[in-house]
């Protein structure tokens, strides 16, 4: 048996975190004396005291600590571990996203953002629309394609989008998914429909779409610079996706603003 002040130097723990961890119940010791009220230690809840050490230095919440320890089973502890593990990663991937894109705001010149005038001819595709909240839309797209790629074997184009105004200036407007196709099927939602002629003002973001806002940001710049309005809802066509490559570095995707010259 160890005082706790021992088990603290061999654990690495202070005096003052094994007595919280004994309030909340995560580590509890061997024997407490009545009297004194001192805590003694076993030397097997070493091994313990270090496995709570790693999971709070990963910021695993008391209670799921309190679970992983506990629970008997090791196939149970590793799948709590791995589920925390997995949104640890989660966050570092945003965090460096927004680092990137903080990086690419902050230098002082950029290259000039190359935009190309298009006339784009009424187009045949499969699609499927929808009332989309705008934090839903990531996972909505996602539900959409596989619907389309089940249902479209005659793919005459790459995959696009169109996201009405309303879906950013209120969180919440009509969204279109499409495939291009010669005999655009009806199936599920699939349904046939022809995107009308228009003109846009198209640029290429280049990468993950995390930071794809920024494109939005020098795009819309461009437009105001050079006496053009945007007239309808903003096209995205995803020229090289993740349907494509895993590799976010390669995905390229075209965003196009409809597009009028303002007279004057």
């Amino acid at each position: 048996m160890m005082a706790i002040g021992e088990f603290s130097r061999f654990t690495h723990l202070s005096v003052r975190t094994l007595r919280r961890y004994h309030d909340a119940e995560l580590l509890v010791p061997a024997s407490v004396d009545p009297v004194t009220g001192y805590r003694s230690y076993d030397v097997d809840q070493i091994p313990t005291a270090q496995v709570i050490h790693r999971l709070r230095e990963l910021d695993v919440p008391l209670a799921d600590v309190r679970h992983i320890v506990a629970s008997p089973d090791p196939e149970a502890r590793a799948a709590r571990v791995a589920d925390h593990l997995g949104r640890l990663e989660a966050e570092l991937d945003r965090t460096r996203a927004a680092v990137s894109s903080l990086r690419r705001l902050l230098e002082p010149e950029t290259a000039p953002l190359a935009v190309d005038l298009r006339g784009v001819p009424a187009t045949t595709v499969a699609a499927i629309e929808d009332d989309v909240a705008l934090d839903d839309v990531i996972a909505w797209y996602a539900g959409a394609m596989d619907e389309l790629d089940a249902a479209v074997t005659d793919r005459t184009g790459p995959p696009g989008g169109l996201y009405e105004d309303a879906l950013f200036e209120q969180g919440s407007g009509r969204v279109l998914v499409h495939r291009p196709s010669s005999d655009p099927p009806r199936a599920g939602r699939v349904r046939p429909t022809v995107l009308p002629t228009v003109e846009l003002a198209v640029t290429t973001h280049v990468g993950g779409h995390d930071d794809i806002d920024v494109t939005y940001g020098e795009l819309g710049a461009w437009v105001v610079a050079n006496a053009l309005a945007v007239s309808g809802p903003v096209r995205e066509t995803y020229v090289v996706g993740p349907r494509d490559t895993t590799d976010a570095s390669a995905w390229r995707t075209e965003i196009g603003w409809p597009v009028f010259r303002l007279g004057g």
